[in-house]
Order: structure tokens, then C-alpha cells, then sequence
């Protein structure tokens, strides 16, 4: 994991810095916006830690995946900072968008925890509209959102 300490100021910026990175698929910048010994949770999913969470990031630079955030709220105490948001995940030409809320706890300026809640319906959801809109021809398509801009 690279070294330098990132030059976002608050743990929002810290936050907003580590998902703008991601949904430009600047995975350099993200991973270096997260500690060493991160822990990842994905409510209900296993638990990812350390090494194995910055390899699964890092599954976000495959050429057939993308991502992209829109962020609704964000809000911060000290160093925990939430937010409600929907992602969107495409794979290949299916493009899977979903709520999201998450908790981040960060440490000297990396996140050392990243802890999402999502509904299992919603997700659902999501999948069956991307499905349709593939079979209709339409891939959705990328945020003009909030942070993927």
C-alpha cells in the first residue's frame, strides 16, 4: 500500500476523495485513502480485511466493471462519517444501481473502517431493472451524479 498520507483535510473530504477515486476507477487513489489493516463489511456478506479488502477493490479495474456513486447526504462526527447513497455497478453491459448507507471511520487521514447497509430487496430490484433495460437495449447509464461526475 502506498505510503503518503492523503491531502483531504476532514474525514468527509477523506470519504468524498475515496469514492470520487473509485468511480473513476482510480484504484492508486483509493487504495491509498485506506489504512493498512482496513476492515470492510459489507452487512450480512463476510467481512474483508486488510489485504484481502484492497484485492477486492481492486477487482473494481477490471476493464468489464464499472462504478459510479451518487451521494444523497453526508454527514460527519469527528471521525465517522455516513452517508446515504446510491451505487451503480455495471458488469459488462449490465448496469445494477441500489441504495446504499455506509459508515466510515477514518484514521489519520485513511480509512480504516468501511461498514455498508444495504437492502437485499433493493439490490434485487435493481438487477431486475438492469436486466429489462438490457433486453430492451438500454444500459442505463453513468452518474452525472453527485461524485461521478
Amino acid at each position: 500500500m502506498p505510503s503518503p498520507a492523503p491531502p483531504a483535510t476532514t474525514s468527509t473530504a477523506v470519504v468524498e476523495e475515496f469514492l470520487t477515486a473509485l468511480a473513476h476507477s482510480d484504484l492508486d487513489a483509493a487504495t491509498a485513502l485506506v489504512t493498512e489493516d482496513i476492515v470492510w463489511q459489507n452487512v450480512s456478506l463476510p467481512t474483508l480485511r486488510g489485504a484481502r479488502a484492497v484485492a477486492a477493490l481492486r477487482g473494481l479495474a477490471r476493464p468489464s466493471v464499472n462504478f459510479d456513486v451518487i451521494v444523497h447526504n453526508i454527514t460527519s462526527t469527528g471521525n465517522v462519517v455516513q452517508t446515504e447513497r446510491t451505487d451503480l455497478i455495471a458488469v459488462g453491459p449490465l448496469s445494477v444501481e441500489f441504495w446504499v448507507c455506509g459508515t466510515f471511520e477514518v484514521r489519520d487521514g485513511r480509512i480504516a473502517v468501511w461498514r455498508d447497509y444495504f437492502s437485499y430487496r433493493d439490490s434485487l430490484r435493481g438487477l431486475i431493472v438492469g436486466l429489462y433495460r438490457l433486453a430492451r437495449g438500454r444500459r442505463g447509464g453513468r452518474s452525472t451524479g453527485y461524485l461521478g461526475a
